[in-house]
């Protein structure tokens, strides 16, 4: 587990450093400095942008993961990465013929209940494309053992960016109009930035064949754009069925909420770069005792990390709520649906890395789509009736199941398992906790509450799991850094 933590660790503080300037434009600076109507709207282009990107990527980010460590010679090697590089533009480049040709009926359709996202549709396949090709370079990165640079862009370099446009619009050097198209522009900075890092770690030599195993890639590839699709309309897929039911603020209302409830993956997102290549690895070798291992550290580390995360935000966000514009107080319910979901997601571990290694990957994923399917049933069906409240309901009940379904197969056909009894203990803990934190606060200035109960909760989380011993890993890094500052016997 040592590449695993070194890079992790590294990971996990850039995506929180990342998160906490995300956290500053989504509580602060948009609702203030954009409006609701244009925070709504950046948020719908971007959300859209990301469900299509896995058609324009069509799968080589993973493809290149799960096949790189299978090829022994450098020749081997150049012609299969040259193969994820040029091999979308077989779908892009249809795609966006066909987007031309009906262009009005996509415009009519998607504009029918706000008819402000007329004049930035075409934004949408612009930052796809920037997105799918940006996860190519990135994977290039990660096979390399090169996850933090591109996780930096990712994390801090696009909100860096963001923060700063929205500081131009504040000083009126651009326009709402103009910070909009200026984010797609930020998009093609990344793509370009990592891009060009990725060709000096392995340099480029691009080559108009194909490799020996294609059959099997492109029956891979095929099924992880279904698995990258799912992923994906889950994640943003509301926000697109939103936009038709509701006026766009609403976006903006349910983007502020679900933005808080997403800190809770942030442990699984930073851990899962380094983890997927490793389990590549293991299932190759077909290693099951090694993988039964690490699925479960994997899993248990990200409930103890993920878990403070979920309680700092569950216990604080009364308070935190009282910081933003009243009119966004009703996403307070979003953000414990949202929490929950993905905290039931975190503790599987590295689940999906495991499935998308496997020979077995295709029953899931078509469950997958028919779930995607039952998620905009359900939004179609609760939006109307409950507003985002709706949505996220949705979102929690189609996330749940298929986080069941998905840890099911794994037990069921691997044998592998993830829980243990620490498991059971973490969530008695954690229900504990919430419960004696989260019915006070401190009679302060809610920045001076929300710091306060924060500190008194970590102490009272990091404690407990020490003493019970939740986790191996997390003890011995808290023994290390004991020892560092010699409060703890050699």
């Amino acid at each position: 587990m040592g590449i695993v933590l070194n890079q992790s660790l590294k990971n996990t503080i850039i995506t929180y450093i990342g998160f906490a300037i995300g956290g500053i434009n989504t509580i602060y600076l948009y609702p203030v400095f954009l409006g609701a109507t244009f925070y709504g709207l950046t948020n719908y282009v971007t959300s859209s942008a990301n469900v299509i990107m896995p058609l324009f990527a069509i799968g080589m980010q993973n493809t290149l993961v799960k096949f790189y460590s299978q090829y022994k010679t450098d020749e081997e090697r150049s012609r299969f990465l040259s193969f994820t590089v040029l091999f979308p533009l077989l779908l892009i480049i249809p795609l966006l013929l066909m987007g031309l040709v009906f262009y009005d009926e996509i415009l009519i359709f998607l504009s029918k209940k706000n008819a402000i996202v007329k004049n930035y549709i075409w934004l949408i396949p612009f930052i796809g494309i920037c997105m799918a090709y940006f996860e190519i370079f990135y994977a290039w990165l990660r096979v390399h053992m090169h996850s933090v640079f591109g996780n930096f862009i990712k994390e801090v370099g696009l909100r860096t960016a963001s923060l700063l446009l929205l500081m131009a619009v504040y000083y009126n050097w651009i326009t709402v109009e103009g910070f909009v198209y200026a984010t797609a522009v930020v998009y093609l900075l990344a793509l370009l930035v990592t891009m060009f890092y990725a060709f000096s770690i392995q340099k480029p030599n691009f080559q108009f064949t194909i490799p020996i195993n294609t059959k099997d890639i492109l029956t891979y590839t095929f099924y992880i754009i279904l698995s990258g699709s799912v992923a994906n309309l889950l994640l943003d897929g509301d926000k697109m069925i939103l936009n038709q039911y509701m006026n766009i603020e609403n976006i903006a209302f349910y983007s502020v909420a679900t933005y808080i409830a997403l800190v809770i993956s942030v442990p699984s997102r930073a851990m899962h770069q380094i983890v997927y290549p490793i389990t590549a690895k293991l299932m190759h070798e077909n290693n099951h005792d090694e993988m039964d291992i690490l699925y479960k550290k994997t899993s248990i580390n990200l409930q103890v990390v993920g878990g403070y995360v979920m309680l700092g935000i569950f216990v604080n966000i009364n308070m935190l709520y009282e910081m933003v514009p009243k009119e966004y107080a009703g996403g307070i319910l979003v953000v414990f649906m949202i929490g929950l979901s993905k905290y039931f997601d975190l503790i599987l571990g590295n689940n999906n890395a495991i499935i998308f290694n496997t020979k077995y990957y295709r029953m899931v994923l078509f469950l997958g789509v028919v779930l995607v399917v039952l998620t905009v049933v359900l939004n179609m069906i609760f939006i109307p009736l409950f507003g985002i409240i709706g949505s996220a309901f949705a979102t929690l009940l189609s996330i749940t199941l298929y986080s069941v379904a998905k840890l099911l197969f794994v037990v069921k056909r691997l044998h592998l398992y993830p829980f243990t009894m620490q498991t059971v203990y973490s969530i008695v803990l954690t229900f504990v906790l919430f419960v004696a934190f989260y019915f006070w606060e401190f009679p302060f200035n809610p920045f001076i509450s929300i710091v306060l109960k924060s500190i008194v909760l970590t102490i009272a989380y990091v404690y407990l799991n020490y003493k019970f011993v939740i986790s191996i890993e997390i003890n011995n890094v808290i023994d290390t850094v004991l020892k560092k500052l010699k409060l703890m016997k050699q």
